[in-house]
């Protein structure tokens, strides 16, 4: 058994701890044993930058590692959903518009774009036979070669349901939209200014083999490597842990040459509701989501026959894990990843950032400072950089939210309830401040103060008295 560990030269300060090093080669190590892989490689990114990489292997002096490129299956759907959404974000198209306004003739045009992206769209899960993981995409060289005689197996826009052919579709959208193949918009609009010169629509050496491991026995079985042709925008790409890091520091932050910070939080937010009982996971536009044990993760799985792969993001943490291996049922490499998040994120906790006063202030906002009244609810307004606002309660549970200056003067709600909302302040004809509106709630400065024409219904006249 041979086994390596690398990681990037960096300042000691942004180096893990040997402790944490050790802990995540374990890990892996443990992963690869039990998981019977002929060869598993992880990374970590930090605060942006591959921290840790490691990779074991059952065939001495052919230890894999960070820039060995692994097939990554349905990861693949998460660059595709990058391109749907730059071509929003162009213009070109709204998520809200039926794919048959830009893609005709496929029989599930009905369906939005968005709906395709979070798997909502009621399309099967797969193509009709043979099993097209494992056969060439010339079989299919059609999208009703792909959708079948029944596209639609549940009400659109009704619930989950995960479908690869839905992804074939958003390909043929790209490439109709774009009048370039799928795999020249992938290279030329995500992995040149990413610099992922390692990810590829076909393999590139060095490069891992597919396997499978015997259930029952310690052997092995060379699997197919097939041109998936219209499917490729479901899970054709190759790619190594190196590159995936990369990506997944885009997925939590953004890159304008590619995609703002403000789209890919909004595909790293929950499409449909939650299933009875609460959720553990979920699904965005192109982004898989899960709660495991407290932390939020955003990110993708993936598999083809010879492999199995992992990328998990922890945008609260700062820190993203790969986790790679060639065999058709080997190691989870899911949760593995989501592991090596855990281990660095718990065994070296982020660094929040230093408390630093506002450049400027503005008087006028800073008197409205302080605490507000939403009935007898109270709630503290504060001030942030840009002048931006919070609103949180101050006592009990409450409707916390933050809000982005607009132009005219009001703010716009940037999550939890009030989300996209408005809130303005309502001055009196003297100029002075009556209260603040959010979308219609009013927030004055007493418990249904004196001033009863702020507080809808009116105060009674009595004002406050005793039993």
């Amino acid at each position: 058994m041979t086994t390596s560990s690398s990681s990037a030269a960096r300042s000691p300060l942004e180096e893990l701890l040997p402790a944490t090093r050790r802990a995540l080669l374990h890990r892996i190590a443990v992963a690869q044993s039990e998981g019977r892989a002929p060869s598993l490689v992880a990374a970590v990114a930090r605060d942006g930058r591959m921290v840790w990489s490691g990779s074991r292997t059952s065939v001495d002096g052919h230890g894999s590692h960070a820039d060995v490129q692994y097939r990554i299956g349905s990861i693949t759907k998460t660059f595709t959903a990058v391109l749907v959404m730059r071509l929003r974000d162009e213009g070109l198209l709204d998520l809200a518009d039926p794919l048959e306004k830009h893609l005709t003739g496929t029989r599930a045009g009905g369906a939005t774009i968005a709906q395709l992206l979070a798997h909502t769209a009621g399309l099967p899960a797969e193509t009709p036979a043979p099993w097209w993981e494992r056969t060439p995409g010339g079989l299919r060289p059609e999208l009703t070669d792909v959708l079948g005689e029944r596209p639609h197996l549940h009400p659109a826009g009704r619930l989950h349901h995960y479908s690869n052919p839905g992804y074939t579709l958003l390909g043929s959208l790209v490439e109709a939209v774009r009048g370039v193949p799928w795999a020249e918009a992938l290279g030329t609009e995500i992995l040149e200014p990413l610099g992922l010169d390692r990810t590829s629509a076909q393999p590139i050496h060095p490069h891992a083999g597919g396997w499978a491991v015997h259930p029952w026995a310690d052997v092995l079985l060379p699997e197919p490597s097939e041109d998936l042709g219209l499917m490729a925008p479901a899970g054709q790409l190759w790619s190594t842990a190196r590159d995936l890091c990369r990506f997944a520091v885009f997925l939590a932050e953004g890159d304008e040459r590619v995609l703002g910070a403000g789209s890919v939080a909004e595909m790293r937010m929950p499409s449909v509701g939650a299933e009875p009982g609460g959720w553990e996971s979920g699904y965005g536009l192109g982004v898989q989501l899960s709660h495991v044990k407290g932390r939020e993760l955003a990110g993708h799985t993936g598999s083809l026959p010879g492999f199995v792969a992992g990328l998990w993001v922890s945008v609260t943490d700062g820190v993203a894990a790969v986790a790679l291996a060639n065999a058709t049922s080997g190691p989870l490499c899911g949760s593995l990843a989501a592991d090596l998040v855990e281990i660095v994120a718990e065994a070296e906790p982020r660094l929040p950032e230093p408390w630093r006063p506002l450049l400027e202030v503005d008087e006028r906002l800073l008197g409205l400072t302080g605490p507000w009244y939403w009935g007898t609810h109270v709630y503290g307004l504060r001030l942030l950089a840009d002048r931006g606002v919070a609103l949180e309660p101050l006592r009990g549970a409450g409707r916390p939210s933050r809000f982005k200056a607009a132009a005219d003067g009001t703010w716009t709600g940037l999550d939890g309830y009030h989300r996209g909302e408005t809130l303005r302040v309502v001055l009196r004809p003297d100029g002075s401040v009556s209260h603040l509106d959010l979308g219609s709630f009013v927030f004055t400065r007493e418990p249904y103060g004196p001033d009863a024409s702020a507080v809808p219904g009116g105060v009674h006249p009595e004002g406050w008295q005793g039993v």
